[in-house]
């Protein structure tokens, strides 16, 4: 069982790590003028996959043991009796305003280009997810798969079966689970996987002066925020039938 005030500071510090290295590999690829347009998909997952690793060194280091940076992940560790329900929804929140400070970081980072950039659409596109094709069921059950198997891959990779893993270790491995996700599963909806990593950003985006934006597409925000929630329950459900937990 997560104790202690401190996991509270590493989730939130950890998530503004996570998304000041994922939304600004984002704004550096999309951005007018920077010198990254144009860098492709691949550099994209790679840039998150880094986030990730460096947010959960950090989210550690600073006394979150489990480093989550995701209510999904968190919800699915409450249900296997990490956290009680009321740790989960502070924790959720802190890890939503680590998103929301992350994002205004990259904000001020690009701050000449957002006027240089003509399209609001790419702009919204560094700080949150949107479709492909916008369906909102096939978007809803894509990000339910791609949840699925973050957090079941994420049992899989800590189970019972690899106690001997060298300490330290773990980060690099769900970094290079997100790299994975983005190349296989990421191309209909972005892979948000993470309501933190995706509605902190866009009410960052909705708050803040940025030049040329436009709506901050609230009609969708809802499916990167319960779809991965539905897709982690899912994994527990499966993890725990198969006597993985």
């Amino acid at each position: 069982m997560v104790t202690g005030s401190e996991n509270l500071l590493g989730e939130f510090m950890g998530t503004l790590v996570l998304v000041v290295f994922g939304c600004g590999v984002c704004a550096n690829l999309t951005l007018t003028k920077s010198k990254g347009v144009g860098g492709g998909w691949v550099c994209i997952a790679l840039g998150w996959g880094f986030a990730v690793t460096f947010g959960v060194f950090t989210a550690t280091t600073l006394g979150a043991p489990q480093g989550d940076l995701n209510p999904a992940v968190t919800l699915a560790k409450t249900l296997a009796g990490v956290y009680t329900f009321n740790q989960f929804l502070v924790t959720s929140l802190v890890q939503i305003l680590g998103g929301v400070v992350g994002a205004a970081i990259v904000w001020l980072c690009y701050l000449p280009h957002w006027s240089q950039t003509p399209d609001p659409a790419a702009k919204l596109g560094i700080f949150s997810t949107a479709p492909a094709i916008r369906n909102a069921a096939a978007n809803f059950l894509t990000e339910v798969i791609a949840t699925f198997f973050l957090m079941f891959i994420i049992w899989m990779t800590f189970s019972k079966a690899f106690n001997g893993m060298t300490p330290g270790y773990g980060p690099y491995i769900v970094g290079i689970l997100i790299v994975a996700l983005g190349l296989s599963l990421g191309g209909p909806t972005g892979y948000a996987m993470n309501p933190a990593r995706d509605l902190g950003p866009r009410i960052a985006h909705a708050i803040l002066p940025i030049a040329g934006k436009g709506g901050s597409d609230w009609g969708y925000s809802w499916v990167p925020v319960f779809a991965p929630l539905c897709g982690a329950l899912l994994a527990y459900l499966v993890a725990s039938s198969l006597g993985a937990l």
